[in-house]
């Protein structure tokens, strides 16, 4: 069962969505605006930061800042996000920050758990390609990669990457979905999601296991998951797109750019506030080098957009 929080005084836009339970031991209260970790790598997501300090920095802003939910991948690197992750936050409780002037909603929160969210199926190789990784024992040898690298006994939610670098692959889930449900009776994984994955394996893995939020990509222009967002709402099931802003190649349109002015807002600021808008299962992991630049996603994520504002955006990808 997941529930959301509304939006209020210092807190992120769009509030948290838990996951599991509410009262229960494993429920994970994630903040709907979080942080992937993807862009603190080097070059094509390989090797390490071109600036070291400037990559902690962005994660004890997206911390102060009062994010609670910390998207990575042991592939990121190969296991440079991670590396930096467990350098600038181990052991992953945030501390209470007092609000500053002129920082945007969500500084001053009080202290709490932070999440990090991390994907299984894929690594890399030395062309910096993403080949799959799914066989048993790459997968729980990809789990404990993560464990080692974090810092961390249990992992709270891991998605299980059907996909590859070209996007969803046809085929069961059955096998490398199997091997994670039984870290979970184990206690080693507390949620498990998919990532790059079609209805049909959401639907075969459903069958299977618990499944608490999928990861597909999706944005203003790409519109191909609509229905199957509204489905998973429909079930409390989170839905988490990856390149919220296009990714690789940065989302692009003379519509975002009108409403965008209209708002006094930045285009990529708009296109955050509309995946908020779109669906309250919807969680927000727009990736950053720049502390500067995070903060900007995060007021921009908390623009009110008329019904105007928002049929004239839903023209982009139609």
């Amino acid at each position: 069962m997941s529930t959301t929080s509304t939006t209020s005084a210092n807190t992120l836009p769009g509030g948290t969505w838990t996951i599991g339970e509410p009262t229960g031991a494993d429920a994970l209260a994630l903040t709907r605006f979080g942080y992937g970790a993807m862009q603190l790598a080097g070059p094509w997501v390989m090797g390490p930061p071109a600036d070291h300090d400037g990559a902690l920095a962005v994660l004890h802003a997206a911390a102060r800042a009062g994010i609670t939910h910390i998207d990575t991948s042991d592939a990121y690197g190969p296991r440079i996000t991670n590396d930096l992750i467990r350098e600038a936050l181990h052991p992953y409780t945030r501390p209470a920050q007092p609000a500053q002037p002129a920082q945007p909603e969500g500084q001053g929160q009080q202290g709490g758990r932070l999440h990090v969210v991390t994907k299984v199926g894929g690594t890399r190789d030395a062309q910096g390609g993403w080949p799959t990784a799914r066989q048993p024992d790459q997968i729980r040898q990809q789990i404990q990669t993560n464990l080692d690298t974090l810092g961390l006994d249990v992992l709270d939610l891991v998605h299980l990457r059907m996909g590859d670098g070209q996007g969803t692959q046809l085929g069961s889930v059955a096998e490398p979905l199997a091997v994670l449900v039984d870290l979970q009776r184990q206690g080693v994984v507390r949620h498990i999601g998919l990532s790059n994955a079609t209805a049909d394996q959401i639907a075969e893995a459903r069958s299977m296991a618990s499944i608490v939020s999928v990861q597909n990509m999706y944005n203003l222009a790409v519109r191909g998951d609509d229905d199957l967002i509204d489905d998973l709402a429909a079930n409390g099931i989170a839905y988490i797109p990856f390149f919220p802003l296009g990714g690789f190649s940065p989302l692009q349109s003379e519509a975002l750019s009108t409403v965008a002015t209209r708002l006094g807002a930045t285009p990529m600021g708009v296109a955050l506030a509309w995946l908020l808008q779109r669906s309250e299962n919807i969680l927000l992991i727009p990736g950053t080098k720049s502390a500067t630049h995070l903060h900007e996603n995060i007021a921009g994520a908390g623009l009110a957009l008329s019904a105007a504002d928002v049929a004239e955006l839903n023209t982009i990808g139609r």
